[in-house]
């Protein structure tokens, strides 16, 4: 059986990461080995540019994956990934965990990162598979790439880092500190240097009824409201928050805005936003609640959830739940009409190719 660890995963700012005028993202990277310890969470840069937390390392890394050529238009699927994933790595697939899946917007393809091997002696390995569905190593040896240390997050703990992306020109960072403010958020400017020590993060949490900081953020995306870059972030059983960009001072503590409860007892595992019909949505794939399509109608003006939420009852935005989607652990937009899931049937891994519901 293919093993996954339950990390709330990166999701690529969708609406804001990427697209304004810049220089190649590439320009500040030096060629090198990054010393990689784990692989917590992954997102795109642009220009080929991936983002991965290490939460052993408890540092940030962007490598080069020089990937960077339409390959095609071929809705990628993948059966039996955990056979083939074995036999690629030579091992035994009991010995591999996934723990994030990412398209590059560049091209198509689409990026596992993985854990060959469990407890401290893991090894994280990258797998790239093609939109025909052929998958191949990625050497780490002898990149481009750059390096953050984080300061003051938790260390030895495998969910230190939640989630990150770029956003205009900060790479965002979820992790949890080693302060009675827990769950933080750091905005690392890119280039690199390495980081504060990030911006505590308070809010209410419907499903306990009071405010509190230790609830991790378990993944989020970016989302511009009124012309303002906002985080949208899921957090642990389960409020929707949004917290503004330009909140995310260093040292501050700030008040994210809780505008959904999407029911207790459930964790999110991935999100992405996307656009149908003239209106915006943010997809999220669930641990135990499936995969919910919640609308952002209303997004500025809903009022704030500060009341408790009883009996596993939901408010705020509203959602529908994508009956059909079972099994979801990773969410990834292909293009503007698809995206790339990975599915966990009873242990039996496989990427398919599903149009935007």
């Amino acid at each position: 059986m293919l093993h996954r660890t339950p990390l709330a995963l990166a999701a690529v700012a969708v609406v804001l990461a990427v697209g304004v005028a810049r220089a190649d993202l590439t320009e500040s990277l030096k060629k090198g080995t990054p010393d990689l310890k784990s692989i917590s969470a992954m997102s795109f840069a642009g220009d080929g540019v991936l983002l991965i937390g290490d939460a052993a390392g408890t540092a940030i890394f962007a490598i080069d994956t020089a990937d960077t050529k339409a390959a095609g238009t071929d809705a990628p699927k993948v059966e039996g990934l955990e056979g083939k994933l074995a036999q690629l790595l030579q091992t035994d697939a009991k010995q591999i965990l996934i723990k994030d899946m990412v398209v590059n917007p560049a091209s198509g393809n689409i990026y596992l990162g993985l854990h060959r091997g469990t407890g401290p002696d893991a090894t994280p390995v990258l797998v790239k598979i093609d939109r025909a569905g052929k998958l191949s190593d990625v050497a780490l040896k002898d990149v481009k790439f750059s390096k953050a240390t984080l300061t003051g997050v938790a260390k030895n703990k495998a969910e230190a880092i939640t989630s990150l992306a770029l956003v205009k020109d900060q790479v965002v960072v979820a992790a949890q500190s080693t302060e009675d403010f827990a769950s933080t958020l750091r905005a690392i400017p890119f280039p690199f240097k390495d980081s504060d020590k990030g911006t505590s993060v308070e809010i209410y949490h419907g499903a306990h009824g009071k405010f509190e900081t230790n609830s991790p953020v378990r993944s989020f995306t970016a989302y511009e409201i009124k012309g303002e870059p906002y985080l949208l972030a899921g957090y642990q059983c389960t409020p929707l928050v949004k917290i503004p960009l330009k909140d995310l001072e260093p040292g501050k503590k700030i008040k994210g805005t809780t505008i959904a409860e999407l029911g207790n007892r459930n964790r999110p595992l991935d999100m992405i936003v996307y656009n149908k019909g003239g209106k915006d949505y943010v997809l999220i794939a669930n641990n135990a609640r499936g995969v919910m399509k919640v609308t952002t109608e209303n997004i500025d003006s809903i009022a704030a959830i500060e009341k408790p939420v009883g009996g596993g009852g939901t408010a705020g935005l509203t959602y529908d739940t994508i009956k059909e989607l079972t099994g979801v652990e990773q969410l990834a937009k292909l293009d503007k009409d698809r995206a790339v899931i990975l599915v966990n049937k009873n242990g039996a891994f496989s990427i398919e190719t599903i149009p935007l519901p």
